[in-house]
């Protein structure tokens, strides 16, 4: 499995940069496609806000590119400073993908409210599992015990948790695109060729997520080979 794994890695590695971008290339054409109702990314965003009743939840800018995200602890929704300032196709489907997950926080949609539980556990279990795994490996190789192979089995389920935080942010990023989209076209906030190029936006974002969850789960497989392969 060693080569067949590093194949595979290197094919996802592969998808991943020809996804990312074509993200990049979409975005930059996309952003040329100016809007005919002149608003910006920050006051689509608002719109949609107050066009669902969610009124405590504030539009920031916030440094960076591609940096855009809503944070439900502060109920922030943060638009990095060209898609809070600019007026394009791509400027509204970022900034009206980020309001979706508001929407998600405000009618509390299960898939974020299981995520949002996740976090604290994904960020310890993310940073130890790596350490865990090979730790345990190297302590059972050298002693010849079995507690080095628990301590890598705990180290396995860690990074299985990740894995499933990974996949369980597909339905998530997937929903709040939909109702990103489904806003802009009830309300005739864009014209066909606008919305067009919002949606192509759109749908590459999503396949970044795809391809990195493919990726945690091929990385958890291999070591899960590891592992196990060892009590052979």
């Amino acid at each position: 499995m060693g080569i067949g794994y590093f194949i595979l890695l290197g094919a996802i590695a592969l998808v991943s940069f020809i996804v990312s971008s074509r993200l990049q290339s979409k975005f930059n054409h996309y952003s040329k496609v100016h809007l005919r109702n002149g608003m910006s990314g920050a006051e689509i965003a608002q719109q949609m806000l107050n066009d669902n009743g969610i009124y405590d939840v504030k539009v920031i800018s916030t440094p960076g590119r591609l940096t855009d995200h809503y944070n439900p602890v502060d109920k922030t929704v943060n638009l990095s400073e060209a898609v809070y300032n600019q007026r394009n196709a791509a400027a509204a489907a970022v900034a009206a993908h980020e309001v979706g997950h508001a929407v998600q926080h405000a009618t509390a949609y299960s898939m974020l409210r299981f995520r949002s539980k996740m976090v604290p556990v994904v960020s310890i279990s993310s940073r130890l599992s790596g350490m865990l795994i090979i730790g345990g490996l190297v302590l059972g190789a050298a002693s010849n015990i079995g507690f080095g192979y628990y301590i890598a089995i705990l180290g396995l389920a860690m990074m299985a948790i990740a894995t499933l935080f990974s996949f369980i942010t597909l339905p998530v990023e997937y929903d709040a695109s939909n109702r990103a989209l489904k806003w802009l076209k009830q309300n005739n906030m864009l014209t066909s060729q606008e919305y067009s190029g919002a949606e192509d936006s759109l749908k590459w974002a999503a396949r970044t997520y795809v391809v990195a969850a493919l990726g945690a789960l091929a990385n958890l497989l291999y070591f899960a080979f590891l592992v196990f392969g060892r009590r052979d």
